[in-house]
């Protein structure tokens, strides 16, 4: 009788003794058992050892706020310590430019020589502000290559003479580097490195993607060179491969070094996804501790879910059904096939499920979220606390209204519809930098009147 109870109870005991001391593999028994749901709130180890404290990153994107010689602000320290308590693991800064000569676009960050003491001290207290709730931030730094603007710079610098192919007349006719102006390149991305680790910042991301320049010298289409960084993917990878090495050199081996690289530039004759493989595990061999994973270019603009000037061209990977909201998943988990090292994809992510699903399979170990950060700032906090969904902005946005939407047939219209929408995140993060809260009857035409007008008056000699 006594044994026969025990025997009875014994699948019992053995679950309860599981529950109260194993609870990790409860969590992975029980997809509905908290501790699984929470994967988004684990900390990841990179290789070169530190610790991000949770799976959210904000994903970079750029603020316009900084004066017109390149210096950060007190609005660029609101609008990051408004990010910082919002509970993301990382926050990634917009592009901050190696050339003052080549900017992304008026009012970016301008690191392009050893920091006076302005400088210095403006970056030291950016970044006190980014992580004053004990996350990291990184600077992603960045060369805009002949995706300069042409109130910028009429007559960018590139790899090759070949002009963006966009309607409108917004970028000049660029020049080819000299092989000595790429060597000064490659050393003004580490001394830009240098300067963000001294101020404070823990980490940094080399920005290879979205057609800036070393993503301009990875294209066939973009470097049509015919010297050591021009013809295969060997020499065209070099100028990105020389930059990593002289940054690793800049920080060390314990300081983050990450990479944003396209899976593909959607583009017939580009950088396509067998490149992308190939350049991922190069990078691995180089010491990278993370490798975001985006995708598209000004051309293509695939990294906003949106149609380009040209068709897409299609690129040989598996999908899944997560690809139908976030964009470079499928891309991400074929890369995990080659490389060991820790994936960030960027790009749609608004389902917590979908979030989730990506971390569980091995699609992504670090989940980016950008323009929903635009608006609601705590989005990351809210995700951890049992959100289902982010807002989607972007489903109510244009700027044609449906009657006019026919308009977007014809490219030059398309173009500026999809800049426009654009904008609109720009002038929330302009709110937020200024007043410290969203615009919340911010029309999409509003922004792009206010976004002309405030780079007009930057770049005014």
């Amino acid at each position: 009788m006594h044994c026969g109870w025990a025997q009875s109870w014994s699948p019992l005991v053995v679950m309860l003794a599981i529950w109260i001391f194993c609870p990790y593999y409860y969590a992975k028994s029980n997809n509905k058992n908290l501790p699984m749901k929470n994967i988004l709130a684990q900390p990841l180890t990179l290789p070169c050892g530190a610790v991000l404290p949770n799976r959210i990153s904000k994903a970079a994107m750029t603020e316009g706020l900084a004066l017109p010689d390149g210096l950060p602000t007190p609005e660029l320290n609101r609008l990051y310590g408004l990010w910082s308590d919002g509970g993301a693991g990382m926050l990634l800064s917009g592009n901050i430019q190696i050339d003052r000569d080549h900017l992304e676009r008026p009012g970016n960050v301008v690191v392009d020589r050893k920091p006076n003491k302005a400088m210095r001290t403006a970056l030291a207290s950016w970044a006190t502000a980014a992580t004053r709730n004990g996350n990291h931030f990184w600077a992603q730094i960045s060369h805009a290559g002949r995706q300069t603007q042409k109130i910028v710079n009429p007559n960018p610098k590139a790899p090759s003479a070949v002009k963006l192919g966009l309607p409108g007349g917004q970028f000049g006719e660029p020049v080819p580097l000299t092989k000595a102006e790429i060597k000064s390149i490659v050393r003004c991305f580490g001394v830009c490195a240098a300067a963000v680790k001294e101020a404070g910042f823990t980490g940094v991301q080399l920005h290879s993607a979205h057609g800036y320049l070393l993503s301009q010298f990875l294209s066939p289409r973009s470097n049509l060179r015919t010297d050591d960084y021009g013809g295969d993917l060997a020499n065209r990878a070099r100028a990105l491969l020389e930059s990593v090495a002289a940054v690793r050199a800049a920080v060390g081996p314990e300081f983050p070094v990450a990479v944003k690289l396209n899976s593909a530039d959607f583009q017939k004759g580009g950088f396509d996804f067998a490149d992308s493989l190939q350049v991922v595990q190069w990078l691995e061999q180089a010491g990278v501790d993370l490798i975001e994973i985006s995708g598209g270019t000004y051309e293509q603009p695939k990294l906003l879910g949106v149609a380009g000037m040209e068709e897409e061209e299609k690129q040989q990977v598996a999908e899944s059904t997560m690809i139908r909201e976030a964009y470079f998943v499928d891309f991400a988990l074929a890369m995990q096939n080659k490389v060991s090292i820790p994936l960030m994809v960027t790009g749609g992510f608004r389902q917590r499920l979908v979030m989730e699903q990506a971390l569980e399979s091995g699609s992504a170990d670090l989940i980016g979220v950008g323009r929903p950060m635009c608006v609601m700032t705590d989005a990351p906090n809210q995700l951890l606390a049992g959100l289902d969904e982010l807002p989607r902005y972007e489903n109510d946005l244009a700027l044609f209204p449906r009657w006019l939407s026919f308009l977007g047939a014809f490219k030059p219209l398309r173009a500026l519809a999809t800049f426009a929408v654009q904008y609109w995140y720009y002038e929330q993060i302009y709110a937020l930098g200024h007043r410290g809260e969203a615009d919340n009857n911010l029309t999409v035409l509003a922004a792009t009147k206010q976004i002309m007008a405030r780079e007009k008056k930057l770049t005014a000699k």
